[in-house]
């Protein structure tokens, strides 16, 4: 593993010494205090970030590291029209990892080609969220203590939720998992997600009503609906609220019932869940600390090398994904995969 743009990048081998790495961690903190003194990272955040941006710094300084970066592009070159190749060639220069969170779908893989540190995605439009994914997969295992013959459902925005895409292509790989997609049909995961699910032969159901589908779950992951995502406010209106857990509700559900949300919360979970001990979204976001300082020493341990030249493209994309960083980037390669026989932009996941 070089770079974490998708959770795919890794086996599930390294996932899980990745993971004990992590559990090391929460248990001998003092044991890291130094190991990556002297190293820095570039945090690169053209999105706003509460959770995903303070976790990486927090870990990175407290592994004695240093950290550097923007939170708004408005304060960096960018703002002149600098492209995204020439701000990762030359933050790849001076830092041991780049972690980047861009609206652009598909930019953190196209950052990888031009950098000469490791680069990891956090959170590339309403594409992936692999990091996050790491966190939601070390949260089920330090609860329920396996990630194996469980019913999770995904609740809200399936459509544009990073971080839902993400962890339904890692569970995927998991044995036993049962998927549970509920949602407004308008909002429902997208087709390559689909075409994942169907392509490898994994049990899932896609349902409009949180009620009925409760009893049944040992995992419930909440979202939020994506205002950010929408460019009719009239369409966010029409969906907002549709899907809010409360304590009434929860009566429905398994006593030893998981909650999780990526947060930030807005009216999706009602604040008398947080009292309940199946509630588990604050320890969640507790836990991605700890994952992102394994990732770190990962990654930086490995070391810098020089990216291979990429000339820049001369032919017309084929991808019209107007959110692709192929779109707004045109100078990055074309690629193109093809699953189930159905081709798709390599960057973004649409097909093409």
């Amino acid at each position: 593993m070089r770079h974490l743009v998708d959770f795919e990048d890794m086996s599930i081998g390294e996932w899980e010494k990745l993971y004990s790495l992590c559990r090391d961690i929460m248990s001998h903190p003092d044991d890291y205090r130094d190991s990556l003194r002297g190293r820095t990272i570039a945090s690169l955040f053209f999105e706003p970030s509460t959770r995903t941006s303070f976790s990486f710094q927090a870990a990175m300084l407290k592994l004695g590291g240093g950290v550097f970066g923007f939170a708004d592009p408005v304060f960096s070159s960018v703002s002149k029209g600098e492209k995204l190749k020439d701000t990762i060639a030359m933050c790849s220069s001076y830092a041991d990892a780049i972690i980047i969170r861009t609206p652009w779908e598909g930019s953190a893989k196209a950052a990888s080609l031009y950098s000469e540190c490791p680069v990891i995605n956090a959170g590339d439009g309403g594409h992936l969220h692999p990091t996050q994914t790491l966190t939601d997969l070390t949260t089920i295992m330090e609860i329920r203590g396996k990630i194996s013959d469980l019913n999770i459902g995904f609740c809200g925005d399936l459509k544009n939720g990073r971080t839902v895409h993400s962890l339904i292509k890692a569970l995927g790989r998991f044995p036993g998992i049962s998927f549970f997609l509920i949602s407004p049909r308008a909002l429902s995961i997208p087709p390559y997600l689909r075409n994942f699910l169907k392509e490898h032969r994994l049990r899932y159901v896609e349902v409009t009503g949180l009620e009925s589908t409760m009893p049944q779950l040992d995992v419930l992951y909440m979202t939020r609906i994506q205002r950010e995502r929408f460019t009719d406010p009239a369409e966010y209106d029409r969906h907002n609220n549709i899907y809010i857990l409360n304590a009434q509700k929860l009566r429905l559900a398994r006593k030893d019932l998981l909650i999780m949300h990526p947060l930030p919360r807005v009216d999706e979970i009602a604040m008398d869940v947080d009292g309940d001990p199946r509630a588990a979204y604050y320890r969640q976001a507790g836990y991605g600390l700890y994952i992102r300082m394994a990732l770190l020493l990962s990654l930086i341990r490995e070391g810098k090398s020089k990216p291979e030249h990429v000339p820049p493209e001369s032919r017309p994309h084929l991808c019209k994904n107007p959110n692709c960083i192929t779109f707004t980037n045109p100078y990055v390669p074309i690629q193109i995969k093809t699953e189930a026989g159905v081709k798709y932009c390599a960057y973004c996941d649409k097909e093409v």
